[in-house]
């Protein structure tokens, strides 16, 4: 099947990932793909090329003890924007939520890049009263 369009690429990444199928990313990932992965903090591991960023994401989409949901998708020419909900445990607190920024090109993904809330305190900015105003 030979992929034209945005929606189609990441309508069948997003289902590679539902359906744990890492077979079927193979035809997804450009030669050039750039993936900047969630963690760690705070820029995230870059995956350069296609062997590497289909190797992060086979693996990710293959692990069967984890759930991925989209839950809102927007495409727009070559760019896609996916938020997501990452499950890794059975609680409501086992899970993170995210954000994918990609972009296609020639019917393949060439770059995406993962941004998620953390689990963790981030500081909030000092108030006004805190710097003497």
């Amino acid at each position: 099947m030979t992929l034209t369009t945005t929606t189609e690429v990441i309508d069948r990444f997003n289902r590679a990932f539902t359906e744990h199928d890492a077979a079927a990313l193979t035809d997804l990932v450009g030669d050039d793909c750039v993936m900047e992965a969630i963690q760690p903090a705070p820029d995230g591991a870059r995956y350069e090329g296609r062997t590497a960023c289909l190797a992060f994401w086979q693996a990710l989409a293959g692990n069967r003890d984890v759930r991925f949901v989209p839950e809102d998708v927007v495409v727009a020419g070559d760019r896609a924007t996916i938020r997501w909900r990452y499950h890794f445990g059975p609680g409501p607190a086992d899970s993170v939520r995210g954000v994918n920024l990609m972009r296609v090109h020639d019917g393949r993904i060439v770059e995406a890049l993962g941004y998620s809330k953390t689990a963790g305190e981030v500081p909030l900015a000092a108030t006004e009263a805190e710097h003497g105003r």
